[in-house]
């Protein structure tokens, strides 16, 4: 049976559109239906695919796999109607930052930590002049904390100095503030500028790879290759969505295929857990029915049935 078609979606940076027509996929996917029992149309699958019994295929063409990718791509659209930057800000001054801080650490400690830190340091000018011995306590919990500190200050005090207190819009400017890479500068550019970039973090590396859009390791390579796929108005929701597919149902470890709506697109359907039942398990944040990352989600995730994190020691 072929996938469900999805409209292509018109989601801002930090919410997305409506979720009323996703509900139905919210409830698909959280009930371990929608898998399919059968590898992409097209393209060679993956030996651990092979290994359970799946048809290798023959490799596909350039068209073949841009055609696959943005199906992939409106899936997800319709499965993830409300994806959003995981990570609590007002600004991009506190975009930049907890984007730094998220470095080994997962969103949902960063949101625990940041609302302490930019109470008493709002500004770029109150966290350039503070005390380090005070930030490193309050960073302690994202762990590598003398070098976050080190970091944030650092950026802060660049802001203050060349960027007169304001987080500049432009990469070649991000990239010289310390800390900030590629990945974090478009993860600012995308969510607080609106200028499209693709955030290669380690989930979007893991699932593109899986899907075959590229055999490339590096970051830069793997941004390059996956974008000449995609309209550049396509690239900030469509690393939400994979960012979101990655967390919640194709997991590094054990992907949760038994429950995932966009198998039939998959090269590597087999390599997780393809019982359905046993594959509703694995699902994590709202398709588990847990809470999400974000203390202060968007509320078209609110509407969706997601649930805001709690905060840092409740519970």
């Amino acid at each position: 049976m072929p996938a469900k078609k999805a409209a292509d979606s018109g989601n801002t940076a930090d919410g997305g559109k409506a979720a009323g027509s996703g509900k139905a996929a919210v409830a698909k996917v959280a009930a371990g239906r929608g898998a399919r029992k059968a590898p992409a149309d097209k393209g060679a699958v993956s030996k651990g695919a092979a290994s359970k019994g799946a048809v290798v295929r023959k490799p596909e063409s350039h068209t073949a796999l841009v055609r696959r990718a943005r199906r992939v791509n409106r899936e997800l659209a319709e499965i993830y109607p409300y994806a959003h930057p995981e990570l609590d800000f007002e600004n991009s001054f506190q975009l930049v930052v907890a984007t730094v801080l998220s470095a080994q650490t997962t969103d949902l400690r960063v949101n625990q930590t940041t609302p302490a830190l930019f109470a008493k340091y709002p500004t770029p000018e109150d966290l350039a002049a503070a005390d380090p011995e005070e930030v490193e306590e309050i960073l302690r919990p994202t762990g590598f904390f003398r070098a976050k500190t080190k970091s944030v200050m650092g950026l802060s005090k660049a802001l203050v100095e060349e960027f007169g207190g304001e987080v500049p819009g432009r990469l070649e400017d991000l990239v010289k503030l310390p800390g900030v890479g590629r990945k974090t500068a478009f993860v600012v550019l995308g969510n607080a500028f609106g200028r499209p970039g693709i955030t290669v973090d380690t989930h979007f590396q893991r699932l593109v790879r899986r899907w075959k859009w590229t055999e490339a390791t590096e970051p830069d390579k793997i941004e390059a290759a996956v974008g000449a796929l995609f309209p550049k108005s396509d690239w900030t929701m469509l690393s939400h969505h994979v960012i979101f597919h990655g967390r919640r149902i194709c997991h590094a470890r054990k992907p949760a295929c038994g429950a995932c709506p966009i198998a039939p697109l998959c090269p590597a359907y087999g390599e997780g857990e393809t019982d359905p039942e046993k594959a509703k398990k694995l699902l994590k944040y709202e398709k588990g029915g847990f809470p999400g990352q974000r203390l202060n989600p968007p509320q078209s995730y609110l509407d969706a049935g997601g649930r805001p994190a709690p905060p840092l020691g409740a519970g």
